[in-house]
């Protein structure tokens, strides 16, 4: 029997959620933590700042004024670009497969992420995904604005509609609270994979949570159900 969703599109965040990208951003911050002065973090410390956007994160977590917290992202973008958007980062069990079955069912996907728009593109390229999307979207550049999660999935949804995709029955795929908050705003609701970076309260308001691929998998495709 053919694959049909019960939902009419869907919206992924990306950082925990397709992909690990962990390993260089801990690094990344390490370096311009030295450089600014501010105490390194630790593994554990990283689901602070995986999942925010973080300009956010360097003013909530560090206490950091709008102007320090613009220069310290700056700071952070030139390692970044320096590395290479692509460096150390890994995706997610069984989630290329999970796009790839999702794009043959006729599922209309998103990205929806508070990363920088380029850095999304970039790593979608790189891991061959770029095509299972109608729609890609990330912050603005700048990160000031067009990055809070509300203001991604209001984007990534005005796209789809765009590309003539229908968002009347949308959910969101993602690992953070901030997730769930930003697709409360605009009616979508959230399913939370477990396997990010998050703690666990954070999935307090899902409509779902997830321990892996194949339990995902369950809820976004099912035998023989209209779309």
């Amino acid at each position: 029997m053919a694959l049909r969703s019960p939902f009419s599109c869907v919206l992924w965040d990306l950082d925990g959620t397709l992909v690990d990208a962990s390993d260089g951003i801990l690094r990344r911050l390490g370096i311009t933590l030295q450089r600014f002065g501010r105490p390194e973090i630790t593994r554990a410390e990283l689901a602070h700042w995986i999942g925010p956007p973080m300009f956010e994160s360097f003013q909530v977590q560090l206490g950091m004024s709008p102007a320090e917290a613009a220069e310290a992202l700056i700071y952070y973008r030139e390692l970044a670009l320096k590395d290479g958007y692509t460096t150390d980062v890994r995706l997610m069990p069984g989630m290329a497969e999970l796009l790839h079955e999702l794009h043959a069912a006729g599922v209309p996907q998103s990205i929806a992420s508070s990363k920088p728009e380029v850095q999304v593109e970039a790593l979608l390229d790189h891991f061959d995904l770029t095509p299972y999307f109608s729609a890609v979207v990330g912050a603005a550049a700048d990160e000031s604005t067009r990055s809070s999660k509300a203001e991604v999935v209001g984007e990534a949804l005005r796209r789809l509609e765009a590309a003539g995709a229908p968002v009347d029955r949308a959910v969101l795929v993602g690992d953070r609270h901030h997730d769930i908050d930003g697709g409360a705003v605009h009616g979508v609701p959230v399913i939370f994979v477990r396997w990010g970076f998050s703690w666990p309260h954070e999935a307090e308001g899902a409509q779902a949570s997830v321990d892996d691929a194949d339990q995902l998998r369950a809820l976004l495709l099912r035998e023989g159900l209209d779309a």
